[in-house]
């Protein structure tokens, strides 16, 4: 099996009850226990034991979201995401080779923010002089994939990525915390205006914040695709960039990648020496922005006369576990009128890069979260996200049921930021 190994003794925790059931989204749109966590684990187990091939299990566990919400619900706390990441890693070994794409993208392109910049400029560029518009007219946008297209549609207007400052000294003359920025890599180049407005918003919390020039990659996708030599270093770089700044936390207002910082630990094992201990110590100082914005007092100024509901990343709730905070700054806003949508937990089925490999799967699992938004009883204005890949399918969702003039998607810092009337 090479060095890579299925966590084979963590599926024995797994006593096969069914409690994940209804909280898996692949379950309740395929309708199959090969597609269901018990199912998938009882896969890894056989394939452990040689009673079934890899290419068996490759399926089933390509399938999954790695969403998480089974651990949330399980009564035995199977660790479900320790199982799926050794599934994909060996998977990814027994093929013998990684492709050029994901090398190039997973190694290349993410940890580097010249390539970052020049992508982000580029789709600033095809959107500002024209280039979007003649695609459309003289129908060039139909030669992409479908996935593609559908997601060319709802496109933000993208600024790129300008230049930040390094250093934002705090709106009161004591700083209440010393914030290091986590901007993240698609985050920044396609959303680059949130993170700015986060960082502004920290401020006029009262705290003082640093853009670390040597953060990378956070590592998510690398991981998620069974890349862990590569999440291994990028998780060292950002863990040493932290360590070289006199900080009292790492802040992001990513799900993802937030859910990959706070588990940094859990890539190293004891044999890494002082990489584990170094990465507890990084991993504990991470949190979501809506974890410091809800424990201090923001400056509010203009109320916000809409209905609002909420999408939470799974990443946010079923990792970081982090359900109360976006939820109390979202009702703290003044005129927010708040309703919670119906399986709010369920996976909106973007999941990283799920939706564009498995597009019609994703797609599946969207109209179902569409369904839900249909049978809230007040009409929402506002559908709040805290998540670029969430804040996107959401978006598609919308387009998809042709409600983009009456629901607008928008990420909790860009309302928070227009109640507190700061602009990028």
């Amino acid at each position: 099996m090479g060095s890579a190994r299925l966590a084979y003794e963590e599926t024995f925790d797994c006593v096969q009850c069914g409690y994940c059931l209804p909280a898996c989204p692949t379950y309740i749109t395929m309708e199959k226990e090969t597609h269901s966590p018990r199912g998938r684990i009882n896969l890894v187990k056989m394939a452990a034991e040689g009673n079934i091939t890899f290419s068996e299990l490759e399926g089933p566990i390509n399938l999954c979201l790695g969403c998480r919400a089974c651990e949330v619900v399980c009564p035995t706390n199977v660790q479900y995401g320790k199982i799926l990441e050794s599934a994909k890693e060996v998977l990814l070994e027994e093929k013998g080779r990684r492709s050029f794409f994901q090398e190039f993208v997973f190694g290349k392109v993410f940890p580097n923010k010249k390539l970052l910049r020049a992508a982000g400029a580029g789709i600033s560029i095809y959107q500002k002089f024209g280039m979007q518009q003649v695609a459309r007219k003289t129908k060039a946008i139909t030669l992409l994939p479908e996935p593609m297209r559908s997601f060319e549609a709802i496109l933000p207007e993208t600024q790129g990525i300008g230049k930040r400052a390094k250093f934002y000294p705090a709106a009161a003359d004591h700083p209440v915390y010393k914030i290091g920025y986590f901007t993240g890599c698609m985050m920044d180049a396609m959303f680059s205006s949130i993170n700015t407005k986060a960082i502004k918003l920290l401020q006029a919390a009262g705290c003082e914040v640093t853009v670390l020039d040597e953060q990378t990659c956070c590592g998510a996708l690398q991981s998620h695709s069974g890349h862990t030599k590569v999440t291994k270093e990028l998780a060292k770089r950002n863990v040493a960039a932290f360590e070289a700044y006199d900080l009292d936390y790492m802040v992001n207002s990513i799900g993802g990648c937030g859910a990959m910082l706070v588990e940094y630990d859990q890539l190293f094992s004891e044999e890494d020496g002082k990489w584990k201990e170094r990465a507890e110590k990084f991993s504990r100082k991470n949190v979501d922005i809506s974890v410091i914005l809800s424990e201090l007092e923001l400056p509010f100024k203009h109320e916000i006369n809409k209905v609002v509901t909420y999408q939470p990343s799974c990443h946010l709730s079923n990792v970081q576990k982090r359900t109360e905070e976006p939820v109390k700054l979202l009702k703290s806003t003044p005129g927010i009128q708040y309703v919670e949508l119906p399986h709010q937990h369920m996976c909106c089925g973007s999941a990283g890069i799920y939706n564009l490999i498995n597009y019609e799967a994703s797609m599946d699992i969207l109209d179902e979260k569409m369904k839900h938004v249909g049978a809230l009883k007040r009409k929402p204005d506002m559908m709040i996200t805290t998540n670029p890949g969430c804040h996107l399918q959401m978006k598609l969702g919308v387009e998809r049921e042709g409600q983009t003039d009456e629901i607008e998607v928008v990420h909790l810092v860009e309302l928070l930021a227009v109640s507190c009337g700061i602009d990028t």
